[in-house]
């Protein structure tokens, strides 16, 4: 790398260090844009392209799917040939793939009528790749760069360029989509990524290993078969209700988990390497992301849908309601990355998942037609409390764990638990959702129409209640789970 690691002794950060830092921080930031802009614009992407919430909710699903599968091999590929390489190449292809996505309309429309929605898919897709390529690369710059007692503090600055971006998501959002119009959410992307680009090309500089590896190709293809399988289940389940086809591949694509880890077990060179969940920190932590991201990711998302479909905000309105989380949670982000430093991760991260649990029991227990948004602004700053506590010192957990011939796998299996998880709690959002009251219900809601009535706003509120007691549960196991990770000792040689 460019930067030399600091000196024990020493908390600072050296010239090189923070210029690695600003542009990783970058990178999350556009990333974060991208996630949260795209939440606001479904609505309009859905009565625009003409199309329904089952076929455009995959605007998002794809993009999480193909980060998903991705990570963890495009983490071996910067092993290989250099993480700086992959780390920039994915900031070119995310560029271009934003540009594509916002011009999907115009090109559908040449097509024909219905093109236009499936081209978003397809452009997503290929932004995916690149967001992955940045994402599974990120986490073990950041081991390469700074001291186990330091990488805290530059999570929690990672963590700030996430918070900073899903607000400037969520204001952009609200902004583009009401006064220019949805393409524009991608367009957004063309200048920060031309600056990443450049940046990132001059600061970040690493050497081409090439290891003597092979990509895992037979275990992605058992990974993406078994994903896709039951997100298309229960996206069918969403948009059909329940029957014997969605059941089967929802079923079918679960009897493929036990395929997929014999398929690991025996390559050469896995997907994923269980060898590093024999280090209990390590294993409770990528699991901890996982459920907490089953748990909790698609929170925001309900909350979106309710202000715009129930309370008849309008993009802009709602994004409104939702920055002082991501304000105070952007701004605490570098103090707990710090703080876990010096206490390990065991005690804030698991402190962190309460806190969103706080939050999902004020929506259960006070969400209704006509609920204060104050009190929605509270919620929010609970939750971005916590995933400022959770965040920073749960990924410096792994990182600080393990050896670094591993660090480009390890970040690239945090990242894939932590974006399965976060696939998994969009399906089983709509899932529940659409199975707790009637399909068309929960839709009018999602799509954003305006004029409900009372009794359809009650109906869908109840299904809402259902998806957060089922959020609920599943982050109980997260914070279970960060509590048994064990005490680190960050300042002891590994």
């Amino acid at each position: 790398m460019e930067a030399q690691a600091a000196s024990p002794v020493s908390t600072g950060m050296s010239g090189a260090q923070k210029r690695i830092l600003a542009v990783l921080m970058l990178g999350t930031l556009m990333s974060a844009v991208d996630t949260t802009i795209v939440l606001l614009a479904i609505p309009q992407i859905t009565s625009t392209l003409g199309t329904n919430l089952a076929t455009s909710i995959w605007v998002i699903i794809a993009y999480l799917l193909v980060i998903a599968i991705l990570t963890t091999q495009l983490g071996r590929v910067g092993d290989i040939y250099g993480r700086g390489k992959m780390f920039n190449l994915g900031f070119a292809v995310f560029t271009i793939g934003s540009v594509l996505c916002g011009a999907s309309g115009f090109i559908g429309g040449a097509i024909g009528a219905s093109a236009g929605i499936y081209l978003l898919i397809l452009f997503r897709v290929f932004q995916g790749v690149g967001g992955a390529l940045i994402q599974a690369n990120s986490g073990a710059i950041i081991a390469d760069t700074f001291e186990r007692f330091n990488r805290g503090k530059a999570f929690g600055y990672v963590s700030l360029g996430w918070n900073i971006g899903s607000m400037l998501g969520i204001v952009l959002g609200g902004v583009l989509t009401t006064f220019a119009g949805w393409p524009y959410i991608f367009y957004i992307n063309l200048p920060i990524g031309a600056i990443a680009v450049w940046y990132g090309v001059k600061h970040i500089k690493t050497k081409a290993e090439r290891k003597n590896e092979r990509l895992d190709l037979r275990g992605m293809a058992v990974l993406s078969l078994m994903l896709l399988l039951i997100t298309l289940g229960g996206t069918d389940i969403a948009s059909q209700g329940g029957n014997y086809f969605n059941s089967a591949m929802i079923l079918a694509g679960l009897l493929l988990l036990p395929v997929f880890i014999i398929t690991e077990r025996r390559a050469k060179f896995p997907t994923v390497n269980f060898s590093l969940f024999r280090n209990r920190i390590v294993s409770a932590s990528i699991l901890a992301a996982f459920f907490q991201g089953l748990g909790y990711l698609s929170v925001v998302f309900v909350i979106i849908m309710y202000l715009q479909g129930v309370r008849g905000l309008t993009p802009l309105e709602a994004s409104i309601w939702l920055i002082p989380g991501y304000v105070l949670s952007g701004f605490t982000g570098p103090y707990m990355g710090r703080l876990s430093d010096r206490l390990g991760a065991r005690v804030l991260a698991t402190a962190g998942i309460l806190m969103m649990l706080v939050t999902i029991f004020i929506y259960v227990f006070s969400l209704n037609a006509s609920t204060s948004f104050y009190l929605i602004v509270l919620a929010t700053i609970i939750s971005g409390i916590g995933a400022s506590m959770f965040f920073p010192a749960n990924s410096s957990a792994v990182m600080a764990n393990i050896d670094g011939d591993a660090y480009g796998a390890a970040s690239g299996i945090l990242r894939m638990m932590s974006n399965i998880g976060t696939l998994g709690s969009y399906i089983i959002t709509i899932t529940v959702a659409s199975l707790a009251v009637s399909r068309s219900v929960a839709f009018s809601v999602f799509i954003g129409t305006s004029d409900l009535t009372g009794n359809i706003s009650a109906e869908f509120l109840s299904g809402v209640k259902a998806v957060f007691i089922t959020s609920a549960i599943i982050l109980a196991i997260a914070a279970l789970l960060s509590a048994l990770r064990g005490k680190e000792r960050r300042h002891e040689s590994h």
